[in-house]
């Protein structure tokens, strides 16, 4: 079997738990790398270890679970940030600099000569120690492409393993990310690219894809979506747009994309909302009569994939919306065979229901509705 040409770097364990006011313990994190590793995932960010000694216990628990799927730890471009990884056991890191000429000026108040300076001090004590490297460009998408060029070249040079472009700020569209990642793909096509996107815009899945489709081959993403402000790309969003948009299989078993949702969501005390795409509760619902009538008969009309794929299952929800096939289909369900005039004569019934408590109708109310009926 081929390798899959597309790297997941989950970085819920890192920049998911980042999301203001959400933190994991241990158990919380151990479950989760687990759940990744065990269907795929093939590397993981698992934390920040220059934080201090319990961040790298929590580190070194990870590893010691003997995972499949590497692991790899932030840091700042810094020789302290990365000998504090190295100490935690793991033997991949992320290095990260300021790259744009904003940060550079009023975060950092350096040069682009003193950021080269520190990407090679880091990626040479890094290397030197055996670490798998890659080099994180922080606002990279509001960066000088050919400064970007040029840190590629000096991170391949120095046997960096690849570079990072992030969209720090959630800033790109799909078109942008697009063209500056494919000219940065163009321009050092030896040294592999990661995309590392945000959601600000609620464009943060569609850019991942859009760097993918320009030739980046790693991409970061969290469960749910977790991360810095409005979040990141959302794991089960990248993996099934990809598959389904895009043609591209990454290899992950999308079969626990729900369960693990649910578990990060309480983890995080982030509730996963009905709505979620891919993994919500609802997304595989119908009511309206059309839709549920068109589902009914072949489910490929009105639904872009089994929901079986992501551990949901399809509804027919019977509301204000819903036409006769659909309110016979929920009998059905329930061992209650009617006919279509019978369910015509129920619909005024249904959309009063629904009408009055502004809910769709539970079975019970469908029970005691039936039960009416068939009394009078």
């Amino acid at each position: 079997m081929n390798e899959p040409s597309i790297i997941i770097d989950d970085t819920t364990l890192r920049d998911g738990e980042q999301t203001a006011g959400v933190v994991f313990n241990r158990r919380d994190k151990i479950a989760i790398a687990r759940m990744l590793d065990s269907i795929g995932v093939q590397e993981l960010e698992c934390g920040i270890p220059a934080m201090g000694k319990e961040e790298q216990s929590d580190v070194k628990a990870l590893v010691d679970l003997g995972l499949n799927a590497r692991l790899i730890t932030w840091n700042r471009a810094t020789v302290p940030d990365i000998q504090a990884s190295i100490e935690s056991g793991v033997t991949a890191v992320d290095v990260s600099l300021s790259v744009s000429d904003i940060m550079i000026r009023n975060k950092i108040r350096k040069t682009r000569e003193w950021v080269k300076e520190q990407l090679k001090v880091a990626l040479g004590f890094a290397k030197g120690k055996g670490l798998y490297v890659s080099v994180g460009g922080e606002d990279a998408s509001r960066a000088d492409i050919p400064f970007l060029i040029e840190l590629m070249q000096i991170t391949w040079a120095m046997g960096g393993d690849r570079f990072r472009f992030c969209d720090t700020l959630g800033i790109l569209d799909p078109f942008g990310t697009y063209d500056m990642v494919r000219a940065l793909r163009t321009a050092v096509p030896e040294l592999p690219l990661e995309v590392h996107t945000h959601n600000d815009l609620g464009m943060a899945t569609a850019n991942a894809i859009a760097g993918i489709r320009a030739g980046a081959q790693f991409v970061n993403t969290t469960v749910n979506g977790l991360g810095e402000r409005a979040g990141n790309a959302a794991l089960e969003e990248v993996v099934m747009g990809l598959k389904h948009a895009s043609g591209i299989d990454t290899g992950i078993d999308t079969h626990r994309f729900r369960e693990l949702s649910l578990f990060v969501a309480k983890a995080s005390n982030r509730p996963l909302p009905a709505w979620k795409a891919v993994v919500g509760e609802r997304v595989f619902a119908h009511e309206s009569g059309l839709h549920a009538d068109g589902v009914i008969k072949d489910p490929r009309n009105y639904e872009g994939f089994d929901p079986a794929e992501v551990g949901l299952v399809r509804q027919i929800v019977v509301g204000k919306h819903s036409g006769t096939s659909g309110l016979m289909e929920r009998y059905k369900d329930m061992g209650i065979a009617i006919s279509r005039s019978e369910a015509m004569h129920l619909m005024d019934k249904v959309r009063k229901i629904a009408q009055q408590t502004r809910r769709p109708l539970s079975n019970s109310q469908l029970i005691k509705l039936y039960g009416l009926k068939r009394a009078a």
